[in-house]
């Protein structure tokens, strides 16, 4: 179900921070034509920019033609289609809000910055230096495919598409069950994927150690259900979900139940307010439990800060 699933660019502060649309004011949003690279001067260096995002593995996983860097999942397993498709995660907005001020770090942070977080988290590794032609190229390539989108301008379809919170919080029992019908085909029963014999995987883990580590963005169950409900199982589309968005939190609360790398935080959301409802690990600058940061109900928690700064 959840084949592309790994580097949760979204990882911040709810629809401030994050690229997140719910509303639109014009046509679906589609990348750029690559055919343009050809008459561009820095095309070869887009051209293994895109290669890097959608083959991560083969570059800096455990056989690594560079290094082994990472936890062998490659940057589209949660930008699908190399960050270029509608609704899913996609780098439309990047180009367009970095360099940009997060909460989460409490600091204006420019879009390598942003790449190293996802290595770090998402794929639970090491970045690439910033000044390698590695790091260039990544950084060149996620600015590209926002490139026709102008600072300030809302499109459909442009990064994540934010679902509808639920009355009631998110079952992890109910979400096996999901996962139990949706998912382990390609995810297998103990959710470690099935491994591609060359150090990666044609169905990434979506816990245990080689998968994403408590501080990436899929980790908020706002950012995997909405993901999945756009994108998952295999063969979703937008207009075509194959799940409900009961069952897209239901079975984000089951996933992201069970156990994963960690992550040192102590240095993320400096101002405490400024923490998104669902950012599961305290403290919080509220008295909602930590039971329902993880699972919900969220509506409670956002119409505490809305009162609280209005």
């Amino acid at each position: 179900m959840l084949g592309l699933l790994a580097m949760g660019w979204a990882c911040s502060n709810e629809k401030s921070e994050e690229a997140v649309v719910t509303a639109a004011d014009s046509a679906v949003w589609s990348a750029p034509d690559t055919a343009d690279w050809a008459q561009q001067p820095d095309g070869d260096l887009l051209r293994y920019g895109r290669a890097l995002v959608a083959n991560t593995t083969a570059f800096f996983g455990e056989k690594g033609s560079i290094a082994s860097l990472t936890n062998g999942l490659n940057c589209q397993n949660c930008h699908l289609d190399a960050g270029t498709r509608p609704f899913t995660n996609n780098y439309a907005l990047v180009a367009s809000t970095y360099p940009r001020f997060r909460a989460r770090s409490g600091s204006v942070e420019t879009v390598h910055k942003r790449i190293a977080d996802c290595f770090e988290r998402s794929l639970n590794g090491t970045a690439p230096d910033s000044l390698s032609r590695e790091g260039q190229a990544i950084a060149a390539y996620v600015l590209w495919v926002g490139s026709n989108v102008n600072k300030g301008e809302t499109r459909e379809g442009a990064g994540l598409y934010e679902i509808e919170g639920l009355d009631r919080a998110a079952h992890p029992d109910s979400g096996k069950l999901v996962y139990a019908a949706k998912c382990q085909s390609c995810h297998q029963v103990d959710g470690q994927g099935i491994a591609n014999g060359q150090g990666g995987y044609t169905f990434p883990p979506l816990w245990g150690d080689k998968s994403y580590n408590h501080a990436a963005g899929l980790y908020r169950l706002s950012r995997f259900a909405s993901y999945v409900k756009q994108g998952m199982p295999l063969g979703t589309t937008h207009d075509k979900p194959q799940l409900t968005d009961a069952e897209a939190w239901d079975v984000a609360a089951y996933v992201n139940s069970q156990p994963r790398p960690g992550f040192d935080l102590s240095a993320d959301w400096p101002d405490i307010s400024g923490k998104p409802a669902d950012h599961p690990f305290g403290p919080w600058a509220d008295s909602f439990s930590a039971e329902q940061h993880k699972y919900g109900p969220f509506k409670p928690i956002k119409a505490f800060y809305k009162a609280k700064k209005s």
